[in-house]
């Protein structure tokens, strides 16, 4: 909230506020150009109930094919165009037990009660139970299901984009490409990941952050980063959709923007991805997971950074999903239970 404030009151001694206000196109009883389905950190699991990392926070295993369900039904209600995944779909703790394969099933079993096409995004989680190589001839590879457009940057990334309607392009990320725990150990970005954690983080367990306060807290085992041919290939997209004049939606597991997300769960190179999106006047949203408590703020540029809650730390009596409605000069995010409502407007200096 007082990240918020101080935006508010700079907005205010601008005199920006006292320029003429333009009715949206929601408010003038225009119907959206469509609608999608959000939800993250789902980390399903046939155990009892535990608790975090931490031992702060309790964790309700069983709970979210629930919750899960009750997104799909809603989003079935609202014909949305497509659901948006965000990482994190099964937990780790299915492989100690040999799970992972009937874990998974269960969850995706869920989703395809809905008929919208759903795109998913890999998280630490999807590592801890299955190496890139199966994750790729997995049904989480969604790239390989959703038709022209949408193939893969590379075979070892797991980034591609699509189209969800004329005027609107989505890209996913892959924020476990540099890491320890999306590569095998003898390939040279898993060895440039060890270097990189040895450079910030001298604990024996590099899953505890540093020492340090502040956002050096990043650099450990379960987050990542995007290799420079990721950020190429991002960046072409993003031109490419500059000139079309789009909007752009980018999804990622991990958050970019250090006032979005608490820093241990922020993207190493994130400095990297959000020195592009505020040099792309199609970019209007970055959207998260990882961080269980969720998260907002808009940055300089106008870009909206949203980390959503986490539906393994979600009451059973509660919700954490949400449905966005998108219009011609912004979008809707009308959340369920921990996630609320939020209109994100499109930046007004990156009028297409």
């Amino acid at each position: 909230m007082l990240r918020i404030s101080r935006k508010l009151l700079i907005y205010l001694s601008s005199g920006a506020a006292h320029k003429p206000i333009r009715r949206s196109a929601m408010e003038d009883g225009a119907q959206p150009v469509f609608t999608f389905g959000i939800i993250a950190d789902i980390q399903y699991a046939d155990i009892e109930d535990g608790l975090n990392f931490l031992k702060t926070r309790k964790r309700f295993y069983r709970n979210g094919v629930q919750l899960l369900r009750n997104a799909t039904r809603r989003w079935e209600e609202q014909r949305v165009r497509c659901v948006l995944q965000l990482g994190d779909i099964i937990d780790g703790f299915n492989k100690s037990r040999d799970a992972s394969q009937q874990a998974l099933d269960t969850v995706i079993r869920e989703f395809e009660k809905s008929s919208a096409d759903v795109h998913h995004v890999w998280g630490n989680h999807e590592f801890y139970n299955f190496c890139r190589e199966t994750l790729l001839a997995s049904p989480l590879n969604s790239a390989a299901r959703a038709g022209s457009g949408s193939d893969l940057i590379a075979d070892d990334i797991y980034a591609y984009e699509f189209s969800p309607a004329p005027g609107f392009r989505f890209v996913l990320l892959d924020s476990y490409d540099v890491s320890l725990i999306g590569r095998e150990e003898n390939s040279e970005k898993y060895k440039r990941s060890v270097k990189l954690l040895q450079e910030h983080n001298n604990n024996p367990d590099l899953n505890h952050p540093p020492v340090v306060y502040g956002l050096e807290q990043r650099f450990v085992k379960f987050n990542g980063g995007f290799s420079r041919e990721q950020l190429l290939w991002f960046d072409e997209v993003l031109t490419l959709a500059d000139q079309k004049q789009e909007r752009v939606t980018v999804f990622s597991h991990l958050p970019v923007h250090p006032n979005a997300t608490d820093p241990i769960c922020l993207a190493w190179n994130y400095e990297a991805v959000l020195s592009m999106l505020c040099s792309h006047k199609s970019v209007v949203c970055f959207m998260a997971g990882h961080d269980h408590d969720g998260g907002y703020h808009i940055d300089e540029s106008g870009v909206h950074h949203i980390t959503l809650e986490g539906v393994i730390e979600t009451c059973p009596d509660s919700n954490a999903f949400g449905t966005v409605y998108v219009y011609e000069d912004q979008m809707v995010l009308k959340g369920n239970g921990r996630i609320s409502d939020k209109v994100l407007k499109y930046p007004s200096g990156k009028h297409l």
